[in-house]
Parts: C-alpha cells; sequence; structure tokens
C-alpha cells in the first residue's frame, strides 16, 4: 500500500529545505560567512539576522554561543528526514514515509519551541535592544510560522501513524 500524499506538505518541504540549508550552511561557515568573511557574498541576507538574534552575531561567535550551530545541525537532521519523506511518497512509495515527515517536523517542532523559550528564560538575551516591529517581523513571524506548519504535520501524520498502527493486520489470519 502507498503512502498517502499530502501535497502541503511536500511543498512545505520542499519550499523550506533551501532556506534550512542556507541558514544552517550560514552557522556551520562562520567565520567565512559573516561580515568580513570572504564567503560573505552568499549570506548577505543575514545583516539583519545578526542584529536582530545575536547568535548568529559576530559577537556571539566570539562568545562561542553554542545554541546556533547546534541548531544548524538539527537543521540538517530534519531536512533530511523531511526530504527523506517526500522522496518516498513521491519517487519511491513506500509506507515509512509518515514517519520520516512525522520525525521531521517533531525535530523542528521542538527545537523550535527550544529556540523561543530559551530566548523568553534568558529575558531576550539575543534581541533585547531591537526595534519591535524588526523582532515581530523577522523573529516572531517567521517562529510561528514554522511553528504552526509544523504541529499541522505532527498531528496530520500522527493521525496516519495511529490509524495505521490500530488497524487490524491481514497477516496471520485464516481465510
Amino acid at each position: 500500500m502507498a503512502p498517502k500524499k499530502y501535497g502541503w506538505i511536500s511543498l512545505w518541504f520542499l519550499v523550506t529545505a533551501p532556506i534550512i540549508l542556507w541558514d544552517a550552511s550560514y552557522v556551520l561557515m562562520r567565520p567565512r560567512s559573516m561580515e568580513g568573511g570572504d564567503l560573505r557574498w552568499f549570506w548577505s541576507g543575514f545583516d539583519r539576522y545578526e542584529r536582530i538574534d545575536t547568535v548568529y552575531s559576530v559577537k556571539g561567535y566570539h562568545e562561542k554561543a553554542g545554541f546556533a550551530p547546534a541548531a544548524a545541525i538539527s537543521n540538517l537532521v530534519e531536512t533530511s528526514l523531511n526530504l527523506a519523506y517526500v522522496y518516498t511518497v513521491h519517487l519511491s512509495p513506500n509506507n515509512i514515509a509518515p514517519l520520516f515527515g512525522f520525525a521531521g517536523a517533531g525535530v523542528t517542532l521542538s527545537k523550535t519551541t527550544i529556540w523561543v523559550l530559551q530566548e523568553y528564560f534568558c529575558g531576550r538575551c539575543s534581541s533585547k535592544n531591537i526595534d519591535p516591529a524588526e523582532i515581530l517581523k523577522f523573529w516572531i513571524a517567521p517562529n510561528v510560522l514554522w511553528f504552526s506548519f509544523c504541529a499541522l504535520i505532527v498531528i496530520r501524520l500522527g493521525t496516519d501513524i495511529t490509524q495505521a498502527l490500530n488497524r487490524p493486520s491481514s497477516k496471520g489470519r485464516s481465510a
């Protein structure tokens, strides 16, 4: 039996993969990706994020703020799982697909939640002196979007996995 296809989930995973990989590679290529680095041209869009969230900044890098690199590694894991979902739904159908999508979205959901809670519990230590409109536009809104889509994916695929586990097996039955 082929896995259920959800176009919106596949589209989300395909659209977000390059964004996530761009973000992870920025962090993992520091200091070369930062202002003054020889590869800065590829990550020039990070100027604003370096200002809004100091874990991306030169200061955060020199202070060895570990959350951003840890999240970058997590980004690679979640994106691999997300793309495995797309592959096992569309290119090589396999019933394991929902598990890949569920796990990938679950990692993203957990990481996004931890990122937001870490910022809350440290008293906005990464974004303290930033214009509230910029925080809303470039930090809160993207996190709400990421959280919402991943929560919906976890719920949808979790429901499918639960239904599959509760379905009576045809193996071992006599006719």
